[in-house]
């Protein structure tokens, strides 16, 4: 049975994790931490410091402002971690590395498996494109989304860059009226509204002909999957940063 931590249990993400875990055989959350006080079927907590619960595993799927005491947290303990939480600023992502040293650290800026796919058939196809097309990215997201462009957006267009012979330089959005649009920009475009779960194309564009690569999510759930399968990956890995590559290349 994998014992896991669930911080950020209460969010939207927490309670369709909570659901996915109950009908999970081998997996049960033994604890719960949330900003804000709950009720569940495990012992809740308010911080990480103050859970003293024994477990394999954390998943952390909360508020980017939390990640750095989760991390100090699983470094504390040894305890493995899934880092499924999205925004991450420079330094927090410098924590990470730093943590895997100490503990597993499993990290994608997208815990689903289509996504992290099209993030492997992109860097196939971008070197054959690189000469002649221009590429952008579209992301969709509902409108309490708080991030901009999405982390799934940087991590395509990291793709993307890990790719080419040149880098690419990322424009966020683009606005003015003598624009040369050059093939070495790559475009990121953000759109917020109603309750889309998340839409993603990169879009390749060339002397007349279009193509277009695209991701929808229909529903959290392939979220809350993903990191499922993240958690009991890393649970008796060493210690290391691990991501949803190594997963499905290992898979």
């Amino acid at each position: 049975m994998i014992k896991v931590i669930l911080n950020g249990a209460n969010g939207r993400m927490g309670k369709v994790l909570q659901e996915m875990i109950d009908n999970e055989p081998g997996m049960q959350i033994v604890a719960g931490v949330d900003r804000e006080a709950f009720e569940a079927e495990f012992p809740t907590f308010q911080s990480m410091t103050d859970c003293g619960v024994v477990a394999d595993v954390v998943i952390d799927f909360s508020h980017y402002t939390a990640t750095p005491a989760v991390l100090e947290y699983c470094v504390e303990k040894k305890l493995p971690v899934v880092i499924a939480t999205t925004g991450l600023d420079e330094e927090t992502k410098q924590q990470l590395v730093a943590a895997s040293k100490k503990t597993a650290v499993f990290f994608s800026a997208n815990m689903s498996i289509g996504i992290n796919l099209l993030a492997k058939a992109i860097r196939e196809i971008t070197p054959l494109l690189e000469d002649d097309f221009n590429m952008e990215i579209i992301e969709k997201h509902h409108n309490q989304k708080k991030d901009s462009p999405s982390g799934t957006a940087l991590l395509l267009a990291d793709a993307v860059n890990d790719a080419v012979k040149e880098k690419k330089t990322y424009i966020y959005g683009r606005h003015g009226n003598d624009l040369t649009n050059p093939l070495s920009e790559l475009g990121i475009h953000a759109v917020r509204g109603g309750t889309i779960p998340g839409e993603h194309t990169v879009l390749y564009a060339g002397p007349d002909e279009v193509i277009e690569l695209s991701h929808l999510a229909l529903s959290r759930n392939i979220f809350a999957s993903g990191a499922v399968k993240a958690a009991k990956y890393v649970s008796h890995k060493p210690e290391g940063l691990y991501d949803m590559e190594q997963l499905i290349d290992e898979k």
